[in-house]
């Protein structure tokens, strides 16, 4: 897990040097600077992860030195392929996975990505053919971003590392669009930074005489697989992939742990693991018991209780992070320029559960993001209702199943009923005037055969919500030299999941139901079959009334506030701001809206106005 830049031609070293230092947080560990026949200048800052000697020093060359990469990622898989490749002929003089990623470019090309199980953003140079090869994993969990400024090419894992080349750091053309559409322009080539373009996930690209070609060499729709024809066959897949893909994610030469929440999917990360730690001598050894836990004691987002049991039946090693954010908040600008990005919630949380991680030790931690884009784990469940027909006993299992994740809606029928009546007509209504969700992928022949909800979940999944929070992740965790790891991102089990019927990803009152069923086994009955369903989030609206009340009404006085172009209607926003703090409005949907409203504002603060 690393930082990579280059430029095309090649760039003065100590300026380059500049521009790769940005990068420091992503690789602490070691750098490297090389200007290859002033055609390219790569760069690298390094956090070592796997063989931490430095054979693993990149940018690395291969033998003949015709080849050169800079790498930002793993490939889990890596074991099996360097076998594949000594089969071969192949002489490997590290035990790095940058070292077979190259190689296997080397044997099989471009389509070497198709072999690759992990995340990725890297570029190989050939110097013979004066090409450039760039690539970025099948979803998106490695940046990329790329410019092309007064002839010169350049790429680099954030954009604060393209920064320096630009004439002007300014806002995109498109930023009032992007920062009204938070989830939508991650999959997009859009940019908060005017200049600046996002290379996209799934996709391979060539740089040569001075053009950037792109090819999307993935497509989940073209790898649905034919499932198991019985329930209990589709459960013992989905097990036996998913603990593979917690096996491979285990290693690593540095100690590993897991940012646990309590619920459901971070939980079955951690019985995973410590069912192949006790049954794999190999994995038995490594050094994986640590659990990090973001604590809000006496707030409702609070769940250390239900991560205290799993932390207490797989004797780890915990440490409980009170979120306080008096403890940080004076480094919040720093935060938002490291973070780059908008998003509808603060920071704070997740940068001080890494940052524990950090001080601990801990390298890398396996995460359990992308099951709920899979199998749905929120509201989104409702759609499923425009898949049952006529059929009112499906519907009424749906509509409970999703009240059931919501506490206090259990007995509520009049409210049950209104909600379910408004989300059909807006669905009715968005119909109606064409502004319907519609995937990017709407004309392929698989997608048009999936039912309403798994087309939901398709779009969630690869095109909005998701890569959202793939991207925020890498983010908070490099912001503090932490490697996050994903299974259930696993591109064999996103391939058979979005195989599946919905009626296999729930049923029988509960959501995720097919996970449920493979990991009961392993873990606690009220984690297992614990109904409610509480986000990763900050308790904005209280920190507003309570420990940040103070700054919160100086920032909305102030003349740059009053005076930003980034904000839409400051007086108006300064009043709402107001109100909460005096607790005239109290919801936490307030205290949400005022803080998506207020971003712009500190982002300009921080990105456009910094000192650099």
């Amino acid at each position: 897990m690393c930082g990579i830049l280059g430029t095309i031609p090649s760039t003065e070293v100590n300026f380059f040097k500049k521009s790769l230092d940005t990068l420091f947080h992503r690789g602490p560990d070691d750098f490297g600077v090389e200007c290859i026949d002033n055609d390219i200048t790569l760069g690298h800052r390094r956090l070592t992860i796997v063989d931490l000697s430095e054979n693993g020093h990149q940018p690395m060359f291969d033998i003949s030195k015709r080849y050169s990469v800079v790498f930002n990622g793993e490939i889990y898989n890596f074991i099996e392929i360097k076998n594949e490749l000594v089969k071969k002929g192949y002489a490997f003089r590290s035990s790095s996975d940058t070292e077979v990623l190259l190689n296997a470019y080397i044997e099989w090309g471009t389509q070497c990505v198709l072999r690759f199980n992990g995340m990725w953003s890297f570029a190989i140079w050939d110097s013979t053919k004066k090409e450039l090869f760039l690539s970025r994993d099948r979803f998106g969990k490695k940046p990329l971003f790329y410019a092309l400024i007064e002839n010169k090419f350049i790429f680099a894992s954030e954009m604060k590392a393209i920064y320096p080349f630009l004439k002007k750091i300014a806002p995109s053309e498109d930023f009032h669009w992007m920062k009204n559409n938070l989830f939508n322009y991650e999959g997009t080539e859009k940019c908060l930074i005017e200049g600046i373009k996002r290379f996209p996930h799934a996709h391979n690209g060539v740089f040569k005489n001075g053009k950037l070609s792109l090819n999307r060499y993935w497509n989940t729709l073209d790898h649905l697989e034919i499932i198991p024809s019985s329930y209990v066959e589709q459960v013992e897949k989905f097990r036996e992939l998913f603990f593979d893909a917690c096996k491979i994610r285990m290693r690593t030469d540095v100690p590993i742990g897991v940012t646990l929440s309590g619920g459901l999917d971070s939980s079955s990360i951690v019985s995973a693991m410590a069912k192949i730690s006790n049954n794999n001598l190999d994995y038995g050894l490594k050094d994986w018991q640590h659990a990090f836990v973001a604590s809000f004691p006496g707030k409702s987002l609070d769940e250390s209780d239900y991560a205290k049991e799993i932390i207490d039946r797989n004797n780890l090693d915990a440490k409980y992070i009170n979120i306080n954010p008096l403890e940080c908040w004076d480094k919040i600008e720093d935060y938002f320029y490291m973070f780059e990005e908008l998003y509808i919630t603060s920071p704070v949380p997740m940068t001080m559960t890494y940052s524990a991680a950090k001080n601990s030790g801990v390298k890398v931690t396996l995460d359990g993001h992308g099951a709920d884009e899979m199998f749905s784990g929120y509201g989104h469940i409702l759609e499923a209702i425009l898949d049952c027909g006529m059929n009112i006993k499906k519907v009424k299992e749906i509509v409970d199943i999703y009240f059931g994740t919501i506490e206090g809606f259990e007995n509520n029928k009049v409210k049950k009923l209104e909600m379910v009546a408004t989300f059909l007509m807006k669905k009715a209504a968005k119909k109606l005037i064409g502004r319907g969700l519609k995937s990017v992928d709407h004309c392929h022949e698989n997608y048009r055969k999936l039912d309403n909800f798994s087309k939901h979940l398709y779009v969630l999944f690869h095109e909005s919500t998701l890569p959202t929070l793939l991207r925020n992740y890498d983010r908070y965790s490099m912001m503090n030299s932490v490697e996050n790891r994903m299974p259930f991102m696993d591109h064999r089990i996103v391939s058979y999941v979005h195989s599946l019927p919905y009626s296999s990803k729930f049923g029988g009152g509960y959501t995720k139901k097919l996970m449920r069923d493979a990991m009961s086994p392993y873990m606690p009955e009220n984690i297992t079959w614990r109904k409610s369903k509480i986000g990763f989030n900050s308790p904005i609206i209280d920190w507003i009334q309570g420990d940040l009340k103070e700054w919160f009404l100086d920032t909305v006085h102030e003349q740059s506030f009053l005076e930003s172009e980034l904000v839409d209607n400051p007086r108006q926003l300064q009043l709402e701001i107001i109100k909460i703090a005096n607790k005239t409005n109290n919801m936490f949907a307030h205290g949400e809206i005022a803080w998506k409203m207020l971003t712009p504002h500190i982002w300009e603060k921080s990105v456009i106005k910094r000192a650099y």
